[in-house]
């Protein structure tokens, strides 16, 4: 079973809004709201895919009561416990005359050392050895930052592979207890390894200093320049399949879910590679945080290309 966690979720509010300028009034043309958060939105594309997950976290007040609703309206199965506090509100502003996504993200409840103690006991008495759990995204208010390093040692201790998406010091730490994986983003590796990294080898060598901790794969996305799949020694680099740009908001989200089924289902690096990059792509077509289903994924998947590298 794949498991997600989810600590500060949110709801995703899409607005369309051509020609959208600051300090005026814009007109919305579009509106819709979704079920987010990054390891909610794991889970979305999951189920797309035909795979089933538990999504687990925190939900709050008015919105939480909403976030469940519509997980159970999708689903999905879900085990969100209650925060102090409401539950986010995420508004993606969408530009297709400049093309351009703008997100404003509300910070989300404060989350107590022992509400959030609670959650991983809850967590670890559900997880079996074999499970693949996915840590991603931001902490919540209150949360210490070495969180993701204390539930990766744990869920690896009862046999579980993790897999982390996070940024900052939360991921600084949480790599420090050898996840199985982890997916930043350019600029998020940049920021973990403290300095810029303006080419494909300059993120290789990066990459490569970070198997000392005792990660297995790493995963690089470059947005519109594709992505890096690395293992120690070993590169590929696919290039981005060219789509339609809806939102670019969640495509991350969509590989990393894609990966999680890979490794789930003991797919080699071809096909990992293949659905990773051709669900991204889908969910770039797609509106807000709303997921890719495998009719548009599957065109995709002979469109990817790639080359492999030894280090």
């Amino acid at each position: 079973m794949i498991y997600t966690v989810t600590l500060n979720p949110a709801l995703d509010k899409t607005v369309v809004i051509p020609h959208f300028r600051a300090d005026t009034v814009n007109r919305v043309t579009n509106v819709r709201m979704d079920p987010g958060g990054k390891g909610i939105n794991v889970s979305k594309v999951l189920a797309e895919l035909g795979e089933p997950s538990v999504a687990f976290g925190f939900a709050g007040g008015t919105a939480g009561q909403t976030l469940r609703r519509m997980l159970a309206e999708r689903g999905l199965e879900s085990e969100l416990y209650e925060a102090d506090g409401e539950t986010r509100t995420n508004l993606k502003i969408i530009d297709p005359a400049s093309h351009t996504n703008t997100d404003v993200n509300e910070p989300g409840p404060q989350v107590s050392a022992t509400a959030l103690e609670e959650l991983l006991r809850r967590f670890l008495a559900r997880i079996a050895p074999g499970d693949l759990v996915v840590l991603s995204g931001s902490l919540p208010a209150g949360a210490p930052a070495d969180t993701y390093r204390r539930w990766t040692e744990r869920c690896r201790q009862a046999g579980t592979r993790v897999f982390l998406d996070a940024d900052g010091e939360a991921l600084a730490r949480g790599l420090q207890a050898g996840p199985y994986l982890i997916k930043p983003n350019r600029d998020e590796l940049s920021r973990l390894v403290g300095r810029p990294l303006s080419s494909c080898a300059d993120i290789a060598e990066a990459a490569q200093g970070l198997f000392a901790y005792g990660v297995r794969k790493i995963v690089v996305s470059l947005g519109g320049e594709g992505a890096l799949y690395l293992t120690e020694g070993k590169m590929w680099q696919a290039q981005a399949v060219p789509v339609p740009v809806g939102s670019t908001v969640g495509a991350g989200d969509s590989m990393l879910a894609a990966l999680a089924l890979a490794a789930q289902r003991q797919m080699d690096v071809d096909q990992s590679i293949r659905l990773s990059m051709a669900t991204g792509a889908a969910n770039v077509m797609t509106s807000g945080t709303q997921p890719a289903n495998y009719a548009a994924i599957a065109p995709l998947l002979q469109k990817v290309s790639y080359k492999a590298y030894t280090l």
